[in-house]
């Protein structure tokens, strides 16, 4: 019986693993640190991990490893080619996220443009209770529709996102990020010319040579002051001193941020904004919806599945 480790379970939220651990001895760790990685993995057939970092030095180590099984799309926490040269499979899950991811950046659109956490603490702290007027406007309220919405990277989340967008009554428009023109029925745009057209930004693309530091200072002050900008793909796309400095300055209206440089985030010049209502954060739960880590559990199920069964073969 194949054995199978999962060094960071807590990643899936304590939802239900029992078909995973139906399919070999498993044993399932809330979180592991670096030091504890080989360790707790000798012996394993089959590694299980969303962010545990497998190195090459752990590879070589652990002769009995044929699979490791991503716990997520992105592949960034394994040594790739040490895996290739080793004959050790990598599987990741894709796909599972693209509704909720999209569902989430529709959901700070609207929270930044209706102002939604400045209205929910004036009503929380008492403000409310101890006025006589029945309407308070003490920020600006906005409406999605009309809107123009500038989309950086239509992959599978971008094309969702402009699906949603549209159904609201918003103008759709895309900046590739990889530089290749393809056939869209939304218009593509260089990188400024969607920044100055745009109401709205969300940005959807990996992570690389290409986008690590695509939005700075430059491309902010290319934004109009009553502009929003959402962050559900990487924390590196965005420069966040950069801005913390655009928020400051008003150079823009707001910003809904996913991911960040480092996760979690220990300090950062975003946690002492003038104005912290022109931030909406959250801890990179945009792709978490339930029924999104039931997707991804299937997933890595059908992954280790489909991998013993060829080992018989």
């Amino acid at each position: 019986m194949a054995k199978i480790v999962f060094l960071d379970e807590y990643s899936l939220g304590g939802n239900d693993l029992s078909s995973i651990k139906s399919l070999g001895e498993y044993i399932g760790y809330d979180r592991t640190a670096p030091e504890q990685v080989l360790e707790r993995s000798k012996g394993a057939t089959v590694i299980i991990s969303n962010k545990v970092y497998i190195s090459r030095e752990t590879m070589l180590q652990l002769p009995d490893l044929k699979l490791i099984a991503i716990a997520a799309t992105g592949m960034n926490n394994v040594d790739l080619e040490a895996a290739a040269e080793l004959g050790i499979e990598v599987k990741n899950v894709s796909g599972y996220s693209t509704y909720s991811v999209a569902e989430a950046t529709i959901c700070d659109a609207l929270s930044l443009l209706k102002n939604s956490s400045y209205y929910d603490h004036y009503f929380k702290s008492g403000a409310y209770a101890a006025t006589t007027d029945i309407f308070h406007f003490g920020r600006p309220i906005s409406m999605l529709r009309g809107k123009n919405w500038g989309i950086i990277g239509l992959g599978a989340i971008g094309h969702q996102v402009a699906t949603l967008a549209e159904a609201f009554g918003c103008k759709v428009a895309y900046y590739s990020t990889s530089g290749v023109a393809r056939k869209e029925r939304f218009p593509q745009m260089e990188l400024s010319e969607l920044l100055g057209w745009a109401d709205v930004v969300s940005i959807h693309s990996p992570l690389n040579a290409r986008t690590a530091g695509l939005i700075g200072a430059e491309q902010l002050q290319q934004m109009k002051p009553t502009a929003i900008i959402i962050n559900v793909a990487r924390g590196g796309i965005i420069d966040e001193q950069a801005l913390t400095n655009a928020l400051n300055n008003k150079t823009i209206a707001g910003a809904a941020l996913d991911v960040f440089s480092k996760e979690p985030l220990p300090s950062s010049p975003l946690y002492d904004l003038n104005d912290p209502y022109s931030l909406l954060a959250s801890p990179h739960t945009a792709w978490a919806a339930d029924d999104a880590v039931e997707k991804l559990i299937e997933g890595i199920y059908t992954n280790i599945k489909d991998f013993l069964l060829s080992l018989q073969n």
